[in-house]
């Protein structure tokens, strides 16, 4: 059966490792059949969650900004995937505005079951991304029709071009395909 997949890249260095592994991701999907699309966040305007819930009656943000679209996306998307730097231990700062952003699925009819993350650390200890599980994992757990299915993490790359020849590349590339 083939699926929607959404991934969202949420660094905004071009070239970025994260980002590599998304691209991946998005390969073996379509290789498989998939109908996949990737958003960059970069050049977006995501502003900040103001918390007045209004969302959980309309279903839409009463801000008008880019997030609208792509929590639309989201809302009709099988399997969302998140692909992000490890900054402080966590997702990036335009992840987690993102994630609350898409407040108006959490009272919506959402289609996603699976929720896969992409992360990458200039660090290499296993360690180094438990953090930034712990929010993707707080956001799937307010939805329960979805599951977190897995974490693919590239440690040790920093520089853009890092990554090149990481294991996590191949498991990104195996994991779009076997979707």
């Amino acid at each position: 059966m083939n699926k929607n997949i959404l991934i969202i890249s949420s660094s905004l260095r071009k070239g970025s490792n994260s980002e590599a592994l998304a691209d991946e991701f998005l390969k073996g999907a379509k290789e498989a059949g998939h109908h996949a699309e990737k958003i960059s966040l970069a050049g977006k305007t995501i502003n900040f969650c103001k918390g007045c819930l209004a969302c959980n009656k309309t279903l839409i943000c009463v801000m008008d900004d880019d997030s609208r679209e792509i929590v639309e996306k989201m809302l009709n998307a099988d399997v969302l995937v998140f692909a992000t730097p490890v900054y402080y231990y966590s997702v990036c700062g335009q992840l987690k505005t993102l994630l609350d952003r898409a407040n108006p699925l959490f009272s919506s009819d959402y289609q996603f079951r699976a929720v896969y993350l992409l992360a990458t650390a200039a660090e290499d200890a296993p360690e180094t991304v438990h953090g930034t599980k712990t929010t993707v994992q707080g956001w799937v757990d307010c939805f329960e029709k979805a599951e977190f299915k897995k974490t693919i993490f590239a440690g040790g790359v920093s520089d853009a071009g890092d990554i090149n020849g990481h294991t996590a590349l191949k498991e990104a590339y195996e994991t779009g395909i076997n979707l």
